[in-house]
């Protein structure tokens, strides 16, 4: 799909002098460098946003077949409610938000059980109900993650800064927390399997089993290994007053709002083009090397450097001159999860009434599906189609390494297996199918250039959340960094939160303050 027209595009060519030419480099055309790039245009730097692929969007992207428009791996949006995160950069921007309905039910969960799937009502009292119906005895569970919660939300929406690494941050982070924080910083490297047991649930498997599959979609870790303080939050997200939001057309609007902010406040887009290497210049700002359209070589130099990309690229970008001790901890952090997803149409009238948005199935083999289906009229599909997309974590290395004829048969069995869950769950036929195909983590890489293929962050683990997780402000002067790896986590709202955070520092550290709306 091509870029919104209003993003500009300029081809750099080598410079020989160590002059600086933008006040800001941002390296990755996703959510976050896309909102990082538009809110630094807004306080009048001169930026300039380098995207390898020839579209932005990154994991939240889109992309076509015939008739059908699909989205490459987000697929809801949070954070478009009033105070949201995106509706306060949109607002802060200039730029309307796109069109969007809210989810209700946000998900609906199959245990596959033999029991009603679970429902994740918007209104908190059908909430309420439903969770009673479904797990009898477990409300002073729900009652904790609603108290948590509410400190969790007031204490977000003052803006910390986390992990902290100056005196400023520090100030930040401090000036954000209330007397709910301090208390509930108690359980900071509790995990929501340590709630359970503090409510004397842990004896509930089907409400363990709900917690481990909703868990792991948010957070890349079950309720065992997902922090109590992050998971308390995300479990709370599809009851308003927020909400889970279904967008309108496809994702790809979402980027499409931010390419407009970011030309009307004079931002530079560059598509087709790719890092290869960050180097520090002798005038203390960066330099960065890469292959524009048709390998062209470019160089572009600026006085900060933003890099959205999974941290696990720093090593080869930065070479000799990364930090031992900052590449010996990012080497040590566990692989983010790859994904399988499915792509598919068929006609409407195939799948069950009121057939759910989004639903999510324990499935055997090859993992608990995500499943996505498109609205009428949405813009995904003709009249009376529907898309069906189907996302399951995987082990993202093991497919980057079979040879050819391996992973042709391991791919096959995948989308047989995934096929199988699909059908059986939404009563579907093998002959049901006007299109389908399946991405495994080596086409993510093609797509997104992430390392492997990964498609999240380092995972809410409790010795990674928060206060113990990968700072935006480097070791290195001038290089800051924001996305899924950095505080609040995954999602559009969590790296759009990162990149309000990383531009806060950045122009603090110019003697300036951003103060959105």
């Amino acid at each position: 799909m091509p870029a919104a027209p209003a993003a500009q595009r300029l081809a750099v060519s080598p410079c020989p002098s160590e002059s600086v030419q933008h006040d800001v480099t941002v390296i990755g055309g996703g959510i976050a460098g896309l909102s990082a790039a538009a809110l630094l245009a807004r306080e009048g730097l001169s930026v300039q946003l380098l995207e390898a692929h020839n579209q932005t969007g990154g994991c939240a992207g889109t992309f076509r077949r015939g008739a059908y428009v699909f989205d490459v791996g987000a697929t809801q949006v949070a954070g478009l409610e009033p105070g949201g995160i995106h509706e306060r950069l949109f607002r802060h921007l200039g730029v309307e938000a796109p069109a969007a309905s809210p989810l209700d039910p946000g998900c609906v969960v199959d245990l596959c059980d033999g029991q009603p799937p679970v429902q994740l009502w918007r209104d908190p009292e059908r909430w309420r109900q439903e969770r009673q119906r479904q797990f009898p005895g477990s409300e002073r569970f729900w009652s904790l993650c609603a108290a948590l919660h509410g400190a969790n939300w007031s204490f977000a929406g003052r803006d910390p800064v986390l992990p902290p690494r100056t005196l400023w941050d520090l100030g930040q982070l401090l000036g954000a927390l209330r007397p709910a924080n301090l208390a509930s910083g108690a359980l900071v490297l509790a995990s929501v399997a340590d709630l359970l047991w503090l409510s004397g649930c842990s004896d509930d498997p089907r409400l363990r089993r709900f917690l481990d599959l909703q868990l792991r979609l948010y957070s890349q870790e079950p309720a065992g290994g997902t922090a109590a303080l992050y998971g308390a939050s995300v479990l709370s997200m599809a009851q308003a007053p927020l909400g889970l939001w279904h967008l309108q057309g496809s994702m790809q609007a979402l980027s499409a709002r931010l390419e407009t902010a970011l030309a009307t406040q004079g931002g530079q887009l560059l598509l087709r083009h790719r890092a290869t290497s960050l180097q520090q210049t002798k005038a203390k700002g960066w330099c960065v090397r890469g292959q524009g359209p048709g390998g062209r070589p470019f160089t572009s130099l600026s006085r900060d450097l933003v890099v959205t990309l999974p941290p696990q690229t720093l090593a080869d970008l930065l070479g000799e001159a990364m930090p031992r001790a900052y590449r010996e901890r990012i080497s040590g952090f566990p692989d983010p999860s790859g994904a399988l997803v499915f792509y598919g149409a068929v006609e409407r009238a195939l799948l069950p009434a009121e057939c759910p948005a989004h639903l999510q199935i324990d499935w055997d083999e090859p993992g608990s599906l995500f499943v996505s289906v498109s609205r009428e009229g949405d813009g995904r599909a003709p009249a009376g189609q529907a898309t069906v997309i189907a996302s399951v974590f995987t082990p993202a290395r093991p497919w980057l390494e079979l040879e050819k004829e391996a992973y042709a048969q391991a791919k096959a069995e995948a989308m047989e297996r995934i096929q199988a869950g699909l059908e059986q769950s939404l009563g579907l036929t093998a002959t049901a199918w006007r299109h389908r195909e399946l991405a495994t983590p080596r086409g993510f890489a093609r797509w997104t250039g992430r390392p492997f293929g990964f498609v999240g962050g380092l995972g809410q683990h409790p010795s990674r959340f928060g206060p113990f997780g990968l700072a935006s402000r480097t070791p290195l002067p001038g290089l800051w960094l924001c996305g899924d790896s950095i505080h609040p986590g995954e999602g559009t709202a969590g790296v759009s939160l990162s990149a309000l955070m990383a531009c806060r520092q950045l122009l603090q550290a110019r003697g300036r303050s951003l103060a959105p709306a």
